[in-house]
């Protein structure tokens, strides 16, 4: 099941990138708003997702070991994210459609923390659970 997290999780961060360094105008012109200016922002954000995207390679070859990873950018990173976009939306007036990756973030951060408690690794200690 981590595996497959990851993977999904892995592949979302690298879709999503991808689309905002390589298409960065029409990935704004979908959720209706105009491009980052200077564009260097949406760049670096680009970046990052991908290279998270391919950090999850690692929880998808051996999740056990890489439990961390799943914890710090499955569960916190997506999780912020999520509470960003809604706080956002809220409280600075962003789209609805922004809401599109709150809902897909904050699911996949539920999903990835769901999978780390319900698979515990041998030994965890009882007051972990």
């Amino acid at each position: 099941m981590l595996s497959l997290i990851a993977v999904i999780s892995g592949l979302y961060d690298l879709v999503v990138g991808a689309f905002l360094l390589l298409a960065p105008s029409a990935l704004a012109s979908l959720f209706g708003v105009p491009p980052a200016s200077p564009r260097i922002f949406s760049d670096l954000n680009a970046l990052f997702l991908i290279a998270v995207g391919l950090g999850y390679y690692f929880p998808w070859r051996d999740p056990e070991r890489h439990r961390g990873y799943l914890w710090v950018l499955g569960v916190f990173l997506k999780g912020c994210g999520a509470a960003a976009f809604i706080l956002d939306y809220w409280l600075r007036g962003s789209p609805a459609s922004f809401l599109l990756f709150a809902a897909s973030d904050g699911f996949l951060a539920l999903l990835t923390m769901w999978a780390l408690v319900i698979h515990e690794p041998p030994g965890t200690p009882a007051h972990w659970n």
